[in-house]
């Protein structure tokens, strides 16, 4: 089996799990990896802040919850599928939030935004 390098694809000599021929073709390897994570979590973290800005205008400042329907987030560019974590309540309806803020889908129309108690 003719091993080569992960990188400049030179053949590989010396230990049989080595997968870099050199330092820098390994360095290389883990700066482009660690910048492609990078940049997936400044993508991933700007959907948060736009889906938190959203739901906090929704909110207002004096409310602890609203009721808003659906096609007014999605308008805005909601993303649904970016959220921190979720909660399932005794009623088991799921809450997802966005740090200290969340929705639940009320019905197929309705959303819930409801702020977290401290």
């Amino acid at each position: 089996m003719d091993r080569k390098c992960k990188i400049c694809q030179k053949p590989l000599k010396g230990r049989t799990d080595k997968i870099f021929c050199s330092t820098y073709c390994k360095n290389h390897y883990h700066k482009h990896l660690r910048y492609a994570s990078k940049q997936a979590a400044i993508e991933i973290n700007g959907y948060l802040k736009r889906n938190y800005s959203i739901l906090s205008e929704l909110l207002g400042n004096n409310k602890s919850q609203v009721k808003v329907y659906r096609n007014v987030l999605e308008k805005k560019k909601f993303r649904f599928m970016y959220h921190t974590h979720f909660h399932i309540n005794s009623h088991n309806k799921m809450f997802h939030y966005i740090y200290d803020l969340a929705w639940m889908e009320f019905s197929d129309d309705e959303i819930l935004i409801v702020k977290k108690r401290k």
